[in-house]
């Protein structure tokens, strides 16, 4: 059985310099996606779509493994997209206003069919309501500035302030939505720990 370990494989993609940020070309890839919107923190629906999509990948995971297609690999880390209708209220931290998307990269052996069933198997075993909201799309970042931050979610103020001010020092503008990949869990590490990527798509 092959084993691939898509972190490595595209480790200038997941991973990150913590002084100085970086220019990264991010291709289109398949993801798991949920919206939702409030504040992460007491929203019900951010904790059961974090759950609904870690169930559905790992679902996913072993539906591949002992398939014909017989690969065994790494479920990808929790991703999600922020933003708000006015960004002066993203900026202010006002997280009710806040809006959301979050996602896990799915490799390409992902079809539309095995995510339907991978679903429905889920749904006998688990009752979490917004099973039925997850989707399977593409995504492109494309061109974006990106840099380690390590801390606490609400340090990263000052790193999303470097990557910002990298981007423009580049001659770009910021475009679309930020982007943020987890790479600790969190129930098991210090906060002073997390490993988080902080991700700006660009244009210009």
């Amino acid at each position: 059985m092959k084993k691939v370990d898509y972190k490595k494989e595209m480790k200038h993609i997941y991973n990150a310099p913590k002084k100085n940020p970086e220019i990264v070309d991010v291709p289109q890839m398949n993801f798991l996606m949920i919206n939702g919107e409030g504040n992460p923190n007491i929203s019900e629906r951010f904790k059961s779509s974090v759950e609904a999509l870690f169930g559905l990948s790992y679902t996913l995971k072993f539906m591949i493994k002992k398939s014909n297609v017989q690969i065994d690999y790494g479920v990808m880390p929790l991703e999600g997209l922020w933003w708000a209708d006015d960004m002066a209220a993203f900026c202010m931290k006002k997280k009710e206003l806040w809006k959301w998307t979050v996602m896990i990269m799915q490799p390409e052996y992902v079809t539309k069919d095995l995510f339907f069933e991978a679903r429905g198997q889920l749904k006998k075993k688990k009752d979490n309501s917004v099973l039925q909201d997850v989707i399977l799309e593409s995504f492109i970042d494309g061109r974006a500035g990106q840099i380690m931050h390590i801390g606490p979610f609400s340090e990263e103020g000052p790193t999303i302030e470097k990557l910002h001010k990298f981007i423009e020092a580049s001659g770009y503008e910021l475009s679309g939505k930020h982007h943020e990949i987890y790479l600790s869990d969190t129930r098991r590490s210090a906060p002073e720990k997390w490993k988080t990527i902080i991700r700006q798509p660009m244009k210009g």
